[in-house]
């Protein structure tokens, strides 16, 4: 009897010893309960932004992701905003590989190849680029580059402007003109 109980604690001891010195498993999701999850997800979405009743900008997405708690709306693949004057005649449109909007303030954050297109012959180029709804302005601190319909090209740092691109300045500006 004192043999197969010494047996059975010999392979108790194997096993805890084999179990001790196995490698941890490891998560590839990074432990997913510590990724926030969204509140709501939809593809394909249409979003109309207001100021006092007046539309100002449509903003269309394949993809969407809502933080209720944090009121908070990301917005991701083939990102397309068209921008409205307080008449809500067509101002511009701006594309951008994804964006962000506080719900609170209605404040727009474009991220990533960012092209602004005015109706009125003006064209940017940016990697950020925020959007201030209340104030009507667009604005980065990033690199910019502007075309305009006279074919000339001007290059800086920092831009704030209307969203018709009509009252706009570069904050650093930089290059050559011909003028």
């Amino acid at each position: 009897m004192y043999q197969i109980y010494s047996k059975r604690i010999s392979l108790l001891v194997f096993f805890v010893a084999i179990t001790n010195c196995s490698s941890p498993v490891v998560n590839d999701d990074h432990n997913e309960e510590f990724i926030e999850k969204p509140d709501q997800e939809s593809w394909d979405v249409r979003i109309t932004i207001t100021n006092a009743g007046i539309k100002r900008a449509d903003i269309k997405a394949d993809y969407l992701e809502q933080y209720s708690d944090k009121m908070f709306i990301s917005l991701k693949d083939n990102v397309q905003i068209d921008f409205f004057d307080a008449k809500e005649r067509h101002m511009s449109k701006l594309i951008a590989d994804k964006a962000e909007i506080n719900e609170r303030t209605t404040f727009l954050q474009a991220i990533n190849n960012i092209t602004v297109m005015s109706d009125s012959g003006i064209t940017l180029f940016t990697d950020t680029l925020s959007w201030d709804n209340l104030l009507e302005k667009i604005f980065t601190n990033d690199s910019v580059m502007i075309t305009t319909e006279a074919s000339d090209t001007l290059y800086g740092i920092g831009f704030e402007s209307d969203v018709n691109l009509e009252r706009w300045k570069i904050l650093k500006p930089r290059g050559v003109t011909s003028r």
